[in-house]
């Protein structure tokens, strides 16, 4: 045993002193990866890229009419190829397919011709053709391509024969289920016509009798042709009926706006007093007219006075101030002018108190415009005239609003400490102008049609009105106060700065202001008094105009108030009802009745002539084939009894009612196949590795035993031959463990192949590039050149019988019956078991083989090594005599 290792050691001391030893040595180890790798990736995922396998496509068809429906077969195939990737289809005309697939530029070539769907359409003739694809394939390019564009045809036309089924049996099933579905909806028809068979069979003794009045009904038939007369008038008269029935559906659908306006009328009959009492306003508005007409006329001159006090005390202040300025005594030119402009600062209160009053008369105007606009008694025109005028009145009150702003701001800025009541007043009125500035934008805008802005408007109006009121109404009590206090403080301070000159420039300016904002309010109280004197005449008439409407018309209306509401409260309702009920007669039942009339009035203008005959010759089948119908009665009425005893006809339905798209399918494609991948492998490459990782371990065994020695050089006779076999074999053994690891190594982490457990398929490589090199060495160490011929036969047989690319199961019966006994065939099945998943049992009898075939190696080298050790040698040594073979 030690010298087995001497001689192990001995080898790796002389590869590592001669540096060309051990390079050929690592090429050895590298060199049967490199075959494995190369077919590897080469052959990793061919059938994924088969779009690169080149197929001429033609479609000459000419289409077909089926059932007045064009349809093209040729074209949806060429359409569904185009969609198709699997093949790289080219569509091309005939002449260029057939040059292409004889130069070898196409694969194959797919023809459709020109009556290809006609054919398909000749289903519906009594005699069938079927149609034709001609496939052409050029089978001297490849092996395998053929196959492929095979299996690419053969879809095609498997594509189509299923599209075929499906369709034709969808149509077979739509007769059947048409009729299925007829029956089942006439089977109340037909079990009501068998109850009326059997119960006319028992009532065969009336049917004499009926008989007898069939004769009386042909005897009757001038008068029903009269009858029938009056129902073409009615015919005739129904397109006036229909017209009334739109007005009744309108009716009802302007019942709503009728309870609007019923709950209006109890509303107003509420009012009533209210009413009565705004009557009662307007006579007593016109009795005291004129002293109104005095009141504005009054005010107008007071307002003229108030004016000329200002333009008095305007003048004065321009005197006083050049006094000042000249440097006079303040107490020879204040006192003067206080005592002579009084009246005009006692105009500002007064003043301002009538500019509130015409506030909220502009902002009643706009409220007004916005309620006729909301109710829409407003044209588009009048719309435009109103909201102009409106315009310009709002804006004069924004104009005066910011007067008032201004008279009140330099009011409190004269108070020591500012005064509550007019900061209060200044707010107010800051907001009423923001209001009416609002208001003027919606009027710039406002349509008849826009309701949104319309109740925008209503609401700031609204809004304007109430703080307008509130303005007035504090007026007296607080805002007068604060003016008054703010104009004494002014004249308080003017007469206690007599003779300070700094103070009196501080107050004459405020004075300024104050006659300046204050003569400005009067101008436009004046503009608005103007205006409402020159109109004192039309509103007079107005007022007098509605006076006597009232007084001539007002009993009356109140009556016709109180009438109305207590037709609303008792008649409307069952009013209401009847048109709901009208309507829905209408609706629902008149057609209807139209439809039977017309269909009466068709048939007494186109059946009723034939009925006559018919009755006729029913009176004379009365008299005449009576009794043979009797006859004929009783026989039906048995042979149903037969039937129902034999049948079931809901069960007959059942079957030929279906669900069409379903059977279709299961017709044109019956058979469901659950593909369940037990071991799944993701590509070709990988499932081929165990192959190509074997082959490569046998070719790496095969390298060793054509480079390097098998034999040992022992001139003194040290070993024996099973010591140099042994000893050798580690050496083989451990180039072989490295050629399995950088193999399989590379296989994982160089091409990616996939791999389910990666230690045992390093491990199963190295135990089965241990198995290879005991068997390969052994033929040569044992047999010489004789053994490394062995070798090879073993390779060339193990390549075709061990099953690694084909099923052995398609193999000739030599390769299925050695398939067993050659070591390709479990080592490839062992690698497999690492590669897709292992099972216990396969990967247990693969080791055991692999095992027997080395014990086999051992047993032969042995038992064989020394006594063919002489004659190999001699062998040997005669191969060598030759200068050719080593």
């Amino acid at each position: 045993m030690k010298n087995v290792f001497v001689i192990y050691r001995n080898d790796w001391v002389r590869i590592f002193k001669a540096p060309v030893a051990a390079l050929l040595i690592v090429a050895l180890m590298v060199l049967p990866s490199l075959y494995a790798w190369f077919n590897l990736a080469a052959s990793w995922d061919p059938y994924s890229n088969t779009s690169g396998i080149k197929i001429a496509v033609t479609s000459e068809d000419d289409g077909a009419t089926i059932r007045d429906s064009s349809v093209n077969i040729g074209d949806e195939i060429v359409a569904s190829l185009k969609e198709n990737d699997k093949l790289g289809w080219e569509f091309v005309s005939k002449e260029k397919a057939k040059a292409g697939v004889t130069k070898g530029d196409y694969y194959a070539s797919l023809y459709i011709p020109h009556d290809f769907s006609a054919k398909i359409a000749t289903i519906l003739e009594d005699k069938q053709v079927k149609p034709e694809i001609d496939y052409s394939v050029n089978e001297k390019l490849n092996a395998i391509a053929p196959k492929m564009t095979s299996t690419g045809a053969s879809t095609i036309v498997q594509q189509v024969k299923e599209n075929f089924i499906h369709t034709v049996s969808e149509s077979v099933l739509s007769v059947f289920n048409d009729a299925g579905i007829k029956l089942e909806e006439e089977l109340p028809t037909i079990r009501n016509i068998e109850e009326k068979i059997f119960a006319l069979e028992k009532e065969v003794p009336k049917i004499n009798e009926l008989g007898e009045k069939v004769v009386t009904l042909e005897s009757k038939l001038p008068e029903i042709n009269k009858q029938a007369q009056k129902i073409l008038t009615l015919e005739e008269a129904f397109p006036d009926i229909n017209e009334a029935s739109k007005n009744i559906l309108l009716l009802e659908a302007k019942l709503p706006e009728l309870e609007k306006v019923g709950e209006g009328i109890l509303l107003l009959q509420e009012k009533a007093p209210e009413i009565q009492k705004l009557a009662d306003g307007v006579e007593e508005l016109e009795a005291h007219f004129s002293d109104i007409s005095e009141m504005v006329t009054s005010a107008l001159s007071n307002v003229e006075n108030m004016q000329s006090f200002l333009e008095t005390a305007s003048g004065s202040l321009g005197k006083i101030e050049q006094g000042i300025n000249n440097g006079k005594q303040i107490a020879d030119v204040l006192p003067g002018f206080i005592d002579a402009n009084g009246q005009a600062l006692d105009a500002v209160g007064p003043v301002y108190k009538q500019n509130l009053l015409l506030y909220q008369k502009t902002a009643d105007a706009v409220h007004q415009l916005a309620a006729l606009v909301q109710t829409g008694n407003l044209t588009e025109e009048e719309i435009k005239t109103n909201t102009v005028a409106l315009q310009t009145q709002v804006q004069t009150s924004i104009d005066s609003l910011t007067r008032s702003i201004a008279l009140f701001s330099t009011l409190n800025s004269a108070t020591p400490n500012g005064e509550e009541a007019l900061l209060t007043e200044i707010k107010d009125l800051q907001e009423l102008k923001t209001n009416f500035q609002q208001e003027k934008e919606r009027l710039q805008t406002i349509q008849a049609a826009d309701q949104e802005k319309a109740n925008t408007l209503s609401a700031l109006s609204q809004e304007a009105i109430e703080l307008s009121t509130t303005l007035i109404n504090r007026y007296d009590k607080q805002t007068k106060p604060a003016i008054n206090r703010a104009l004494e403080g002014i004249k308080d301070s003017t007469q206690h700065a007599m003779n300070d000159l700094e103070s009196a420039q501080e107050n004459i300016p405020k004075l300024e202001e104050i006659i300046k904002n204050t003569d400005e309010s009067l101008t436009f109280a004046q503009e608005e008094l103007t205006k409402l004197h020159s109109d004192l005449p039309t509103i007079e008439k107005k007022i007098h105009e509605a006076t006597n409407l009232i007084q001539e018309n007002l009993d009356k209306v109140l009556a016709g108030i109180n009438d109305a509401a207590e037709f609303y409260r008792t008649s409307f309702p069952s009013i209401k009802e009847k048109i709901h009920a009208a309507a829905g007669f209408v609706r629902n039942d008149l057609p209807a009745a139209e439809q039977d009339i017309t269909k009466v009035a068709a048939f007494i203008k186109n059946d009723l002539p034939r009925v006559e005959d018919a009755v006729h010759k029913a009176a004379d089948m009365v008299q005449n084939e009576l009794p043979k119908l009797e006859e004929t009665l009783t026989k039906t009425a048995d042979s149903i009894r037969t039937f129902e005893g034999e049948y079931d006809l809901g069960e007959i339905i059942s079957l030929l009612k279906n669900d069409i798209e379903q059977e279709s399918d299961f017709i044109s494609d019956p058979i469901v196949l659950n593909e369940n991948s037990l071991f799944p492998i993701p590509n070709y490459g990988s499932a081929n590795s165990p192959f190509y990782t074997t082959l490569s371990l046998w070719v790496g065994a095969l390298l060793l035993i054509s480079l390097l020695r098998v034999d040992v050089r022992d001139p003194e006779g040290i070993y024996t031959p099973n010591q140099i076999y042994f000893g050798r074999w580690l050496t083989f053994i451990t180039i072989g463990l490295c050629q399995s690891l950088i193999v399989t190594l590379g296989d994982m982490f160089i091409l990616k192949a996939y791999v389910a457990d990666p230690v045992a398929f390093v491990l199963f490589g190295m135990f089965i590039s241990l198995v290879f090199m005991t068997i390969v060495y052994t033929l040569v160490s044992v047999f010489g050149n004789l053994g490394k011929g062995l070798a090879i036969i073993f390779l060339v047989l193990q390549l075709s019988g061990s099953g690694g690319t084909f099923p052995i199961q398609v193999a000739p019966p030599f390769f299925q019956t050695i398939n067993p006994f050659l070591p390709f065939t479990h080592a490839i099945n062992l690698l497999r078991e690492t590669v897709g998943g292992m099972v216990k049992e396969t990967v247990i009898y693969s080791i055991s083989m692999l095992l027997v075939f080395s014990a086999i190696a051992f047993i032969v080298a042995l038992f064989l090594k020394k006594p063919l050790a002489n004659g190999t040698k001699k062998m040997t040594e005669k191969a060598k005599a030759s200068e050719i073979i080593h």
